[in-house]
């Protein structure tokens, strides 16, 4: 693993789209110039690459083995986030229950709860901004205790993916049988089209199912999750080249969810365009550099990728302030929890 809401502002990723507007797709496919292009980065790769990319405003998209099966390293978690999202939304959850470390849960790789002294509690929502910002490993499992990897199973086919799968928790025995390709994909599998669908959701809100009617405290909730998303700890792959800027202070235009094991790298990201917001979706595998230093080559080759998308969609660049209207990364507003809990 890589060391691996009435009265809220609503990222305008929904918010727009709610509205008609730049989110409104208009299905123009394969952006033929940008294929050949990526293909010829990937061509350059010392493993494989898979990906797929949409602008959501014109329906452009890019795609090399979009529908192969990869391997999902953290990248997984996102669909853990996603049932968090779905379990508040249902009252199910909170985002201020207590979360308990207990002594014996923490396993090594990345994150920060296993030099954390147990017994100690955390809130739901602390234990998800871990998983995703940190990709903290500990904080993933006790994650996948609260909502049960049955739960998020279910949830993925709920969303109509059919290649998407999460296995067990990090660094612990199965606790039933498993699969029998999970040899081969470890901690979970997907397909860059298929992840992708996943973060296309939790940029427009799509909560409810279909023919289900949005909910009050929706925007609450995806706010939540954007913010933790576009305060991903690990830049190095779609934002290395994208970010030319402090974005500490307005908030980054990228929300995204990394993922690493040795020989992988993969990055999933909403890049806030200002012609238009894209989702990138970008795995690398069999990978013939397995070091963890910052010019690995499979986090350079998805940054060239992302760059080329980007500079080919979006010219004139990225704007974080696009995410959250003139708030920047500003907080969801006093109160907010207890509405969409």
């Amino acid at each position: 693993m890589k060391k691996s809401y009435p009265g809220v502002v609503m990222g305008a990723l929904a918010v727009v789209l709610a509205s008609g507007g730049l989110w409104a797709q208009q299905v123009t496919g394969t952006d033929e110039a940008l294929q050949t292009q990526v293909a010829a980065i990937a061509a350059q790769h010392h493993g494989k690459v898979a990906m797929f990319a949409e602008q959501l405003n014109t329906g452009k998209t890019v795609g090399l083995d979009a529908d192969r099966p990869v391997q999902t390293a953290s990248v997984i978690k996102l669909t853990i986030l996603f049932e968090a999202m779905e379990e508040v939304r249902a009252g199910k959850a909170r985002w201020d229950e207590p979360i308990v470390l207990k002594p014996g849960d923490a396993v090594t790789g990345s994150g920060v709860l296993m030099f954390m002294d147990a017994p100690m509690t955390l809130t739901l929502k602390d234990a998800l901004t871990l998983m995703v910002i940190m990709s903290d490993n500990t904080a993933t499992n006790l994650m996948i205790d609260r909502f049960g990897i049955d739960a998020v199973n279910q949830r993925i086919a709920w969303m109509g993916l059919k290649d998407t799968h999460l296995y067990k928790k990090i660094m612990k025995p199965a606790t039933e049988p498993l699969p029998a390709d999970y040899p081969k994909f470890g901690l979970g599998k997907t397909t860059p089209r298929e992840m992708a669908k996943v973060m296309e959701r939790i940029g427009r809100c799509e909560l409810a199912g279909p023919g289900e009617p949005a909910l009050p405290g929706d925007a609450a909730i995806c706010s939540v999750a954007l913010h933790m998303l576009r305060n991903q700890f690990y830049r190095d792959t779609i934002p290395r080249y994208l970010e030319t800027l402090d974005s500490t202070e307005e908030g980054s235009g990228i929300a995204s969810k990394t993922g690493s094991l040795n020989a992988v790298r993969n990055d999933v990201a909403i890049v806030a365009g200002k012609s238009g917001p894209m989702i990138l979706s970008i795995f690398t595998y069999d990978n013939q550099d397995h070091g963890w230093s910052v010019d690995n080559e499979g986090e350079v080759t998805i940054a060239k990728l992302a760059k080329a998308i980007v500079e080919r969609w979006s010219p004139t660049g990225i704007d974080g302030k696009t995410l959250v209207p003139g708030l920047g990364l500003a907080p969801v507003a006093e109160g907010s929890q207890a509405a969409s809990k």
